[in-house]
């Protein structure tokens, strides 16, 4: 899997790739399981199964970094965040700051477009519980590293949704732009910050989870706010 994320020439030669891939057991399992089974909602529908790739312009400036696809969201519809209640709460708040053209995510075809934006998940199968493993994480890193290597000449800052990804953040700041992580490591928290001089910035931002959601940790002044901070960094108007 390395080197078939190495020799991705371009992003759809990448998104190509992450599709086809079956290199976790457990995750294969669950993501073709889910896409048998299916939900009493979504039984006339038929799910995607695979891994999800990106989404997003090839000349993004911002990065979302997420955990892992939804069962029955990304893994249904085959786009990350879209058909689930967290991507309704992601796209009405990129909509908002000018960075999606619409604010809803309900079919891959459905006519979304990002601008200066790109997403994408540390782990691109849906996993059991939504809770993928530290090894899964590493193994599925080859894809993220790849992602951030080829939109790395416009990125210039990343929002890092959740403790998870937060962390699977630096071992790509590592591999990808040489850069040693701090030490000790930065603590995730929503809208901690930090920069460094040859890489992007780092923004974190809890997770648009339905159990952050709904219970007020995360509101949508809250994501206003990063996604305000994040153009900013970037030098988005």
């Amino acid at each position: 899997m390395v080197a078939r994320a190495a020799r991705a020439t371009d992003l759809v030669d990448l998104d190509g790739a992450v599709s086809d891939c079956f290199a976790c057991p457990r995750l294969v399992a669950w993501r073709e399981e889910v896409a048998r089974t299916r939900r009493a909602a979504f039984r006339d529908q038929t799910y995607w199964g695979r891994p999800v790739p990106g989404f997003g312009v090839a000349d993004a400036r911002i990065g979302i970094l997420g955990l892992a696809p939804a069962a029955h969201g990304g893994n249904r519809t085959g786009r990350i965040f879209t058909g689930d209640r967290s991507g309704d709460v992601l796209f009405a708040a990129l909509h908002r700051a000018g960075l999606a053209n619409q604010p809803t995510s309900v079919a891959a075809d459905d006519g979304l477009a990002l601008r200066d934006t790109r997403i994408f998940a540390a782990v691109r199968c849906a996993p059991p519980d939504n809770k993928p493993t530290p090894a899964e994480r590493d193994t599925c890193a080859p894809w993220l590293r790849r992602e951030v290597a080829l939109i790395r000449p416009t990125l210039r800052v990343v929002v890092a949704l959740g403790a998870f990804a937060w962390a699977a953040w630096w071992p790509a700041l590592r591999e990808v732009y040489g850069v040693r992580p701090p030490s000790p490591r930065p603590v995730f928290g929503h809208g901690a910050h930090w920069s460094g001089t040859a890489a992007p910035a780092l923004l974190g931002c809890y997770h648009v989870s339905q159990q952050n959601t709904f219970t007020g940790r995360l509101t949508p002044g809250m994501l206003d706010d990063v996604f305000a901070r994040a153009k900013q960094l970037a030098g988005v108007d």
